[in-house]
């Protein structure tokens, strides 16, 4: 950016969706050159952390062991997600599902999905009651927990703690009997601390608004990534995640989600990246379907 003083963009280099020649990723804990690209085809070094994003707040993340976690599985109608996405197989095997709150652009494809993988979906604990309850889940696969819980699927090395967000959660099912809509209870809307084996912490915020314990996070998980979203209207501006990146959480990487969807969703990652001035915090725009190594 001309301007010196603001936080520079991180060069990606990116390689097409679906080509066809393997690259290999650059580490960006110690590059300032990350790489960006579309998983198929693409060959990514071992041992590392791979964050996807398919749009909105949907996430595939890749743990150093090889496990895969999907966040937020927006997918089959989702405008922003690549068209080779469109389908949940096209995810690969899924371990773990994690879905933040009920609304349907977070929570759309995710029983599914759990289904497909034969994967639980951990939520808040009132939307997975009431999916067992309607018997859109087993219970098996839409374990409870809640917030300041954490908790160890995929083994003792990763360990995923619910935290506060300030949304909604309403859960709008179609009852197959009436074929009309009805509201069910959704749980609190969380957000989710990802502590991966080799202690790299990942803070999906979901939708959220700003809020004081912010700060509280930063200073008890110190996240070293922020998926964080900055469209505005249901959730934080870019101005707001300025300010819960820059002044609250101070984590080293951001990957600004959850904007351009829809009209209402206005912000974007220049305007976040010019609204946090000096920060030290390296932003990573990225264009769904691709993906960054750490």
């Amino acid at each position: 950016m001309k301007n010196k003083n603001r936080i520079f963009y991180i060069t990606l280099i990116i390689v097409a969706a679906f080509a066809t020649a393997a690259c290999s990723t650059t580490d960006v804990a110690s590059s300032s050159a990350p790489v960006a690209a579309s998983t198929a085809g693409t060959t990514f070094a071992p041992g590392k952390v791979t964050v996807q994003w398919l749009g909105q707040a949907a996430t595939k993340i890749t743990t150093p062991t090889g496990k895969v976690i999907v966040i937020d599985p927006w997918l089959l109608t989702n405008p922003k997600v690549p068209e080779g996405y469109k389908r949940l197989d096209a995810l690969g095997k899924v371990d773990l599902i994690l879905v933040t709150h009920a609304h349907a652009d977070h929570f759309a494809d995710a029983p599914e999905l759990a289904k497909l993988n034969n994967a639980p979906m951990y939520g808040p604990a009132g939307l997975n009651q009431s999916l067992v309850t309607l018997g859109v889940l087993p219970a098996a696969l839409a374990p409870r927990f809640n917030k300041g819980g954490t908790i160890t699927p995929l083994g003792p090395n990763i360990k995923i703690t619910a935290t506060h967000a300030e949304h909604s959660s309403e859960l709008v099912w179609r009852n197959p009997a009436t074929g009309k809509d009805e509201t069910h209870v959704g749980g609190e809307p969380v957000g989710f601390i990802i502590e991966l084996e080799n202690g790299f912490r990942i803070y999906h915020m979901g939708d959220t608004g700003l809020f004081g314990d912010m700060r509280l996070i930063g200073d008890y998980y110190k996240p070293d990534l922020l998926l964080i979203p900055i469209g505005g209207h249901y959730v934080m501006d870019p101005r707001d995640a300025a300010v819960s990146t820059r002044d609250m959480l101070r984590p080293k990487f951001a990957i600004p989600i959850h904007y351009g969807t829809i009209p209402q969703l206005k912000g974007t990652p220049e305007e976040y990246i010019s609204a946090m001035g000096t920060s030290p915090t390296r932003i990573i725009p990225m264009k769904p379907g691709e993906a960054v190594q750490f």
